[in-house]
């Protein structure tokens, strides 16, 4: 299989993603109370499932608290961006079927699978296509926890450029 040429800071343009290929991106991330309680709180959330130890013991079947799913979430995007889009990408479309089926907690380290389901040529931008990913997140023991399609408007390789000799 030919190498893949890349934008240089790494993400695979809209002709390279093939159908049906998964991605196990090599980076992982052991979440913290720290990562709970700062997304939580710069994005106003004061849901205490998640910032509120003692709520959590003695009010839920939990125990302890949960990560904020919106927190899994980016984090479950943000991890696939290095060998996907970075560079590449002009925008995100949209997520759907975004599902969380287990819990993550606080010690969890989570990692990440991205197939590529679909992609279309842009039927406005003759430079740009859009691919659908499909995001799976598991924490240490192989469990799902997070699962999403994104959509994202990408980059077409650019036009080779020509000299003309003067």
């Amino acid at each position: 299989m030919p190498e893949l040429k890349r934008h240089k800071r790494g993400g695979i343009y809209f002709e390279d993603f093939a159908i049906g290929a998964v991605i196990e991106h090599g980076l992982t991330r052991t979440v913290t109370q720290m990562d709970n309680m700062l997304f939580s709180n710069l994005t106003l959330n004061p849901q205490p499932l998640h910032i509120d130890a003692h709520f959590c013991a003695t009010e839920t079947e939990w125990g302890k608290p949960l990560m904020n799913s919106l927190f899994t979430l980016g984090l479950m995007i943000g991890i696939s961006v290095n060998d996907t889009t970075l560079g590449t990408t002009i925008g995100n479309l949209g997520m759907t079927d975004v599902t969380f089926p287990a819990p993550l907690f606080e010690g969890d380290t989570v990692n990440v699978t991205t197939e590529i389901v679909a992609k279309r040529e842009s039927r406005s931008r003759p430079d740009a296509g859009i691919v659908e990913f499909q995001h799976r997140a598991y924490k240490q023991d192989g469990t799902l926890v997070a699962q999403c399609r994104r959509q994202a408007f990408m980059r077409k390789h650019p036009a080779p450029t020509t000299t003309v000799a003067v």
